[in-house]
């Protein structure tokens, strides 16, 4: 049994093909531009909306978060085979941090290969090496997270030592797994050409393995979450979107070096 918040139809940027993105409840890092804080507690909560009915506005509560077993997710990721199927794609499990949820995440892996489907993890990269160990044998793709390789400016804006994830980036990539590497982008943070030099530095030796680069800009989309949980904004303003100019820059920088890059996602 675990916790989903949310299971997401015809998604297109969470691997290859045409997936059934899969949200798994609770995540130990608290990214300033985070744009799902929903996802951050290990349990269900509840939000406020509003909702406006013959012009009155109402609040209402609504619940994020519900218990599901394996059964039952995979019975609403079988909904899509055939869509799946035909377009090469399958399930991804996403969160949060899905492996906050190890032992979950791991049966819901086993499930869904039993069944033929593809599986893909979408990964911080923070967690146990014995957790990553467990679920690597059942995961076809890693979609794995680098957001800052400063140690020091990666505990300021997510909260976590990058040092555990670096490890296990390393593991993977030593195992031979596939894997996509996502970086969100965010001006101020981690645009400068220092972080991206290093970044690349650190992905040269297991380009191999690298089958791509996404680049992620920021957005704000996710503004409006924080009201409705009453947290505080702490979203990143409008000037931390990169440019298309430096988002090409960026780009370009990646492909010299030899990966495949695509940005946005």
């Amino acid at each position: 049994m675990g916790i989903i918040f949310d299971i997401k139809r015809f998604a297109v940027h969470d691997g290859p093909g045409i997936r059934t993105t899969v949200f798994l409840k609770g995540c130990p890092l608290r990214c300033r531009w985070c744009h799902n804080p929903e996802s951050w507690l290990p349990v269900p909560g509840c939000a406020v909306r509003k909702v406006v009915l013959d012009e009155r506005e109402f609040l209402e509560e609504e619940t994020i978060g519900r218990e599901m077993t394996a059964e039952e997710v995979m019975a609403e990721v079988e909904k899509e085979r055939i869509v799946m199927e035909e377009s090469g794609g399958g399930v991804t499990f996403s969160g949060g941090e899905p492996l906050m949820q190890a032992a979950f995440l791991e049966s819901l892996l086993q499930t869904a290969l039993a069944a033929g489907i593809h599986t893909a993890v979408d990964t911080s990269g923070f967690a146990a090496p014995n957790q990553l160990e467990a679920i690597a044998p059942h995961t076809r793709l890693f979609l794995f997270d680098l957001k800052l390789m400063d140690d020091a400016r990666h505990q300021e804006y997510t909260g976590v030592s990058n040092r555990l994830i670096l490890q296990n980036f390393l593991w993977l990539a030593e195992t031979g797994k596939p894997l996509r590497v996502r970086i969100p982008l965010i001006n101020g943070i981690n645009t400068d050409p220092g972080n991206i030099r290093q970044t690349i530095d650190f992905l040269l030796p297991n380009r191999e393995v690298v089958q791509q680069v996404d680049l992620l800009p920021f957005h704000r989309i996710g503004k409006g979450k924080y009201e409705r949980l009453g947290l505080p904004l702490s979203l990143p303003g409008v000037e931390a979107s990169p440019g298309s100019a430096e988002l090409t820059a960026i780009r370009q920088q990646f492909q010299a070096a030899g990966f495949v890059v695509k940005v946005g996602g």
